[in-house]
Protein backbone atom coordinates (compact mmCIF):
# COMPACT_ATOMS: atom_id res chain seq x y z
CA UNK A 1 0.00 0.00 0.00
CA UNK A 2 1.30 3.37 -0.99
CA UNK A 3 0.45 5.82 1.63
CA UNK A 4 -1.47 8.70 1.69
CA UNK A 5 2.02 10.79 2.75
CA UNK A 6 3.71 9.20 0.01
CA UNK A 7 0.96 10.16 -2.38
CA UNK A 8 0.62 13.77 -1.09
CA UNK A 9 4.67 13.85 -1.39
CA UNK A 10 4.54 13.13 -4.86
CA UNK A 11 1.46 15.33 -6.00
CA UNK A 12 3.46 18.39 -4.37
CA UNK A 13 6.77 17.75 -5.94
CA UNK A 14 4.59 17.58 -9.21
CA UNK A 15 3.24 20.69 -8.72
CA UNK A 16 6.67 22.18 -7.58
CA UNK A 17 7.89 21.56 -11.19
CA UNK A 18 4.81 23.18 -12.15
CA UNK A 19 4.52 26.30 -10.39
CA UNK A 20 8.04 27.30 -9.29
CA UNK A 21 10.20 26.07 -12.11
CA UNK A 22 8.15 25.54 -15.26
CA UNK A 23 6.01 28.77 -14.87
CA UNK A 24 9.45 30.89 -14.00
CA UNK A 25 11.09 30.04 -16.66
CA UNK A 26 12.87 26.65 -16.76
CA UNK A 27 13.00 25.09 -19.77
CA UNK A 28 15.47 22.64 -19.92
CA UNK A 29 13.59 18.83 -20.27
CA UNK A 30 16.28 17.16 -18.63
CA UNK A 31 16.62 19.53 -15.75
CA UNK A 32 12.69 19.14 -15.00
CA UNK A 33 12.83 15.76 -15.57
CA UNK A 34 15.35 15.16 -12.89
CA UNK A 35 13.54 17.63 -10.39
CA UNK A 36 10.46 15.59 -11.02
CA UNK A 37 12.63 12.28 -9.90
CA UNK A 38 14.79 13.30 -6.83
CA UNK A 39 12.34 13.45 -3.93
CA UNK A 40 13.64 16.66 -2.01
CA UNK A 41 11.94 15.09 1.41
CA UNK A 42 14.49 12.25 1.81
CA UNK A 43 16.86 15.01 2.21
CA UNK A 44 15.44 16.80 5.06
CA UNK A 45 14.56 15.59 8.51
CA UNK A 46 11.39 13.96 8.78
CA UNK A 47 9.37 16.90 10.86
CA UNK A 48 10.09 18.77 7.84
CA UNK A 49 9.04 16.55 4.76
CA UNK A 50 5.13 18.61 4.73
CA UNK A 51 7.53 21.93 3.59
CA UNK A 52 9.87 19.41 1.02
CA UNK A 53 8.35 20.70 -1.55
CA UNK A 54 7.63 24.48 -0.84
CA UNK A 55 9.32 27.51 -2.56
CA UNK A 56 12.41 28.68 -0.43
CA UNK A 57 15.20 27.35 1.17
CA UNK A 58 14.95 25.21 4.51
CA UNK A 59 17.60 24.28 7.83
CA UNK A 60 19.31 20.90 7.63
CA UNK A 61 21.13 21.84 11.07
CA UNK A 62 24.71 23.07 11.26
CA UNK A 63 23.38 26.32 10.34
CA UNK A 64 23.62 25.12 6.53
CA UNK A 65 20.43 25.01 4.40
CA UNK A 66 18.98 23.31 1.50
CA UNK A 67 18.58 25.44 -1.36
CA UNK A 68 15.44 26.61 -2.91
CA UNK A 69 13.88 24.30 -5.63
CA UNK A 70 13.92 27.54 -8.08
CA UNK A 71 18.07 27.93 -7.42
CA UNK A 72 18.81 24.16 -7.84
CA UNK A 73 16.96 23.91 -10.95
CA UNK A 74 17.96 27.51 -12.49
CA UNK A 75 21.80 26.17 -11.66
CA UNK A 76 21.60 22.81 -13.36
CA UNK A 77 20.05 24.69 -16.42
CA UNK A 78 22.83 26.99 -16.14
CA UNK A 79 25.09 24.22 -16.15
CA UNK A 80 23.78 23.04 -19.57
CA UNK A 81 24.50 19.88 -18.78
CA UNK A 82 24.12 17.12 -21.83
CA UNK A 83 24.70 13.70 -19.41
CA UNK A 84 28.33 13.16 -20.48
CA UNK A 85 30.00 16.24 -18.50
CA UNK A 86 32.61 15.25 -15.03
CA UNK A 87 30.80 17.71 -12.35
CA UNK A 88 32.61 19.18 -9.42
CA UNK A 89 29.91 20.63 -6.92
CA UNK A 90 31.57 22.39 -4.11
CA UNK A 91 29.15 22.73 -0.92
CA UNK A 92 27.42 19.12 -0.81
CA UNK A 93 25.35 20.17 1.81
CA UNK A 94 21.92 17.88 2.47
CA UNK A 95 23.12 16.05 -1.17
CA UNK A 96 20.33 17.00 -3.23
CA UNK A 97 21.83 19.27 -5.27
CA UNK A 98 24.76 16.60 -6.13
CA UNK A 99 21.65 13.84 -6.71
CA UNK A 100 19.75 16.43 -9.56
CA UNK A 101 23.70 16.74 -10.84
CA UNK A 102 23.90 12.98 -11.00
CA UNK A 103 21.12 12.64 -12.63
CA UNK A 104 22.20 14.70 -15.43
CA UNK A 105 25.95 14.33 -15.72
CA UNK A 106 28.25 11.57 -16.58
CA UNK A 107 29.82 11.85 -12.61
CA UNK A 108 29.89 14.05 -9.66
CA UNK A 109 32.81 14.66 -7.30
CA UNK A 110 31.39 16.80 -4.49
CA UNK A 111 33.30 18.62 -1.66
CA UNK A 112 31.63 19.16 1.52
CA UNK A 113 34.00 20.65 4.84
CA UNK A 114 31.28 19.80 7.31
CA UNK A 115 31.75 16.33 8.12
CA UNK A 116 28.39 15.35 9.80
CA UNK A 117 26.60 16.69 6.53
CA UNK A 118 29.36 14.72 4.80
CA UNK A 119 28.26 11.95 6.66
CA UNK A 120 24.43 12.23 6.17
CA UNK A 121 24.78 13.07 2.74
CA UNK A 122 27.13 9.97 1.60
CA UNK A 123 24.98 7.60 3.25
CA UNK A 124 22.09 8.61 1.63
CA UNK A 125 23.00 9.35 -1.46
CA UNK A 126 24.28 5.21 -1.01
CA UNK A 127 21.18 4.29 -0.16
CA UNK A 128 19.59 5.88 -2.83
CA UNK A 129 21.97 3.78 -5.39
CA UNK A 130 23.69 6.83 -7.10
CA UNK A 131 27.27 5.08 -8.39
CA UNK A 132 28.20 7.82 -9.74
CA UNK A 133 28.76 9.88 -6.93
CA UNK A 134 32.24 10.87 -5.43
CA UNK A 135 32.46 12.43 -2.09
CA UNK A 136 35.24 14.30 -0.38
CA UNK A 137 35.27 15.77 3.36
CA UNK A 138 37.58 18.67 2.51
CA UNK A 139 38.33 22.53 2.22
CA UNK A 140 35.80 22.86 -1.10
CA UNK A 141 37.59 26.24 -1.98
CA UNK A 142 40.85 24.44 -2.77
CA UNK A 143 38.04 22.24 -5.28
CA UNK A 144 39.15 18.87 -5.91
CA UNK A 145 42.70 19.04 -7.77
CA UNK A 146 43.69 15.13 -7.84
CA UNK A 147 40.58 14.72 -10.06
CA UNK A 148 40.95 17.99 -12.34
CA UNK A 149 39.93 18.87 -14.98
CA UNK A 150 35.87 19.18 -14.69
CA UNK A 151 33.81 20.32 -17.36
CA UNK A 152 31.33 21.98 -14.94
CA UNK A 153 32.36 23.51 -11.32
CA UNK A 154 29.27 24.92 -9.56
CA UNK A 155 29.79 26.13 -5.83
CA UNK A 156 26.46 26.09 -3.83
CA UNK A 157 28.05 28.28 -0.82
CA UNK A 158 28.19 32.24 -1.46
CA UNK A 159 32.14 33.25 -2.68
CA UNK A 160 33.72 36.98 -1.82
CA UNK A 161 34.89 36.37 -5.05
CA UNK A 162 36.30 33.31 -7.72
CA UNK A 163 38.55 30.82 -6.20
CA UNK A 164 41.63 30.98 -8.43
CA UNK A 165 41.91 27.13 -7.72
CA UNK A 166 38.42 26.51 -9.51
CA UNK A 167 39.19 28.12 -12.33
CA UNK A 168 42.65 26.21 -12.53
CA UNK A 169 40.51 23.33 -12.42
CA UNK A 170 38.36 23.38 -15.81
CA UNK A 171 38.47 22.10 -19.06
CA UNK A 172 39.19 25.01 -21.70
CA UNK A 173 35.43 24.69 -22.88
CA UNK A 174 34.50 24.25 -18.97
CA UNK A 175 32.00 26.71 -17.08
CA UNK A 176 32.35 27.68 -13.41
CA UNK A 177 28.29 28.59 -11.92
CA UNK A 178 28.81 30.17 -8.13
CA UNK A 179 27.20 32.72 -6.07
CA UNK A 180 29.53 35.80 -5.88
CA UNK A 181 29.08 39.01 -3.88
CA UNK A 182 28.18 40.11 -0.38
CA UNK A 183 27.38 37.98 2.53
CA UNK A 184 23.68 39.22 2.89
CA UNK A 185 23.28 39.24 -1.18
CA UNK A 186 24.99 37.65 -4.21
CA UNK A 187 24.57 36.99 -8.24
CA UNK A 188 24.43 33.86 -9.68
CA UNK A 189 27.46 33.87 -12.24
CA UNK A 190 28.77 31.69 -14.64
CA UNK A 191 32.20 32.12 -15.86
CA UNK A 192 33.64 30.28 -19.22
CA UNK A 193 36.18 30.92 -21.74
CA UNK A 194 34.88 32.55 -24.86
CA UNK A 195 37.91 33.12 -27.19
CA UNK A 196 40.65 32.67 -24.81
CA UNK A 197 39.25 34.97 -22.50
CA UNK A 198 37.01 35.10 -18.78
CA UNK A 199 33.62 36.07 -19.72
CA UNK A 200 31.03 36.33 -17.04
CA UNK A 201 26.86 36.02 -17.72
CA UNK A 202 24.61 36.93 -14.88
CA UNK A 203 21.56 35.08 -13.60
CA UNK A 204 19.80 37.05 -11.38
CA UNK A 205 20.29 37.69 -7.44
CA UNK A 206 20.26 35.26 -4.86
CA UNK A 207 21.19 34.40 -1.47
CA UNK A 208 23.53 31.26 0.06
CA UNK A 209 24.83 30.54 3.12
CA UNK A 210 28.72 31.53 3.06
CA UNK A 211 30.86 29.89 1.87
CA UNK A 212 34.32 29.18 4.77
CA UNK A 213 37.85 27.82 4.05
CA UNK A 214 40.80 29.40 2.32
CA UNK A 215 38.99 31.27 -0.44
CA UNK A 216 35.60 31.71 1.19
CA UNK A 217 34.60 34.76 3.58
CA UNK A 218 37.37 35.08 6.68
CA UNK A 219 34.80 35.94 9.89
Amino acid sequence: MVSAMAIDLENARERMVLEQLERRGIKDPRVLAAMRTVARHRFLPVELHEHAYDDGPLPIGDSQTISQPYMVALMSEVAELQGTEKVLEIGTGSGYQTAVLARLARAVYSVELNAHLHDSARALLNSMGFSNVYLRCADGSDGWPEEAPFDVVMVTAAMPGIALPLLNQLTPDGRLIAPIGEDELQTLVRISRKTGHWSEEYFGECRFVKMTGKHGFQD
